[in-house]
């Protein structure tokens, strides 16, 4: 394949992260559907060539020798953002905000596994402790929610800086699709407000699962 392309599963988190970035930076790209599950296309070749962990998502940018190869979606999120974002709105250049957006990135990819963990558990009968995964995720979201509640006490209402970052669409999936695990989203009123305002993200870009609030 040559130009942009996501190998893609419609219902995976990380790979719903990368869709939102390229639908708000509005580049071209192809999508490559993989049959995660119950298929496990991305553990066997070819896809395991280009990323031996058996993980998705996959993003391939070029052509031939000089074709850009990364897993991962908070590392394809920052690699997008500097190599089509020339604004550089959504990983800011500024010292400041650069270390809170991948300090957010971080805990998307660290704090919030468990939530994908318990989604998964959930969705798709994938085996781990889903009480202890559940229990992990909303420990998460209520860090996440008393940052909120704190950003809209100073008239803030992004994660970070005054407009939507990285920090927000790293953020975003994992508790959006959280009542997938029976999660109450009442119980978390400054990320239902946020939720608002990224689902108002010009290119905003849905998902199964997805709540719509008003």
């Amino acid at each position: 394949m040559t130009g942009l392309v996501l190998h893609d599963f419609e219902l995976d988190e990380g790979c719903y992260k990368v869709r939102l970035l390229l639908a708000a930076l509005h580049v071209p790209h192809l999508r490559s559907a993989v049959n995660m599950v119950p298929g496990g296309e991305q553990t066997r070749p070819p896809l395991l060539l280009l990323n031996p962990l058996g993980t998705l998502p996959i993003l391939e940018d070029g052509a031939g020798d000089d074709t850009v190869v990364l897993r991962d979606a908070e590392a394809i999120l920052a690699y997008l953002a500097v190599r089509y974002d020339a604004a550089r709105r959504w990983l800011p250049d500024e010292p400041k905000a650069f270390g809170q957006v991948m300090m957010w990135m971080t805990f998307a990819s660290r704090d919030l596994h468990a939530a994908v963990l318990a989604r998964r558990h959930a969705m798709f009968e994938e085996i781990v402790d889903g009480a202890a995964m559940t229990s992990a995720a909303r420990r998460a979201f209520r860090v996440m929610d008393d940052h909120m509640t704190m950003r809209r006490l100073d008239g803030d209402v992004w994660f970070v800086g005054k407009g939507p970052t990285l920090a927000d669409l790293a953020l975003f999936p994992s508790f959006a699709l959280s009542r997938d695990f029976s999660i109450d989203h009442e119980a978390y009123p400054a990320l239902r407000r946020w939720m608002r305002r990224v689902r108002s993200i010009p290119g905003f870009t849905t998902m199964p699962g997805i709540p719509d609030y008003h």
